[in-house]
């Protein structure tokens, strides 16, 4: 399967690039690599627990960061891992999701992701779709 992400160098944090034909491959790809960064899947379990998470935010930064730090409090709270991510709408100022996750124990947490910020925060449009560079605060 064909990475739709990479990470960079940045002190103390770490940076990543997500790329997407559109919003709502962005959203997914993003919110898909901030558990593949964190850990590591020990053994095949099934999806149990689905959830609607419902954001707003008056602009695309926003959202993208608001949606990322929904994501892992969630995860945090809940003891989930999200491994399949549907976006059902989208556009730069709200996202509607289903999330479908399973127990924290069927992983191993080799990186805590505390948040994704705003430091060096960048969205672009360009021919190919969307990308989006974020640190995220580990």
């Amino acid at each position: 399967m064909k990475k739709n992400y990479e990470v960079f160098e940045h002190t103390a944090d770490i940076g990543l690039k997500v790329q997407g034909r559109s919003l709502k491959d962005l959203f997914r790809h993003a919110g898909s690599a901030i558990f593949a960064l964190s850990c590591e899947k020990l053994h095949k379990a099934e999806l149990k627990k689905s959830l609607i998470l419902k954001e707003k935010a008056d602009n695309l930064d926003e959202l993208l960061v608001n949606w990322l730090n929904e994501l892992l409090s969630l995860s945090a709270a809940k003891g989930l891992i999200f491994e399949k991510i549907s976006i059902r709408k989208i556009n730069e100022q709200q996202i509607e999701a289903e999330v479908l996750g399973t127990d924290i124990s069927n992983y191993k947490v080799n990186t805590e992701i505390k948040a994704a910020t705003y430091h060096q925060l960048k969205i672009t449009r360009n021919k190919t779709g969307w990308q989006a560079q974020i640190i995220l605060d580990v």
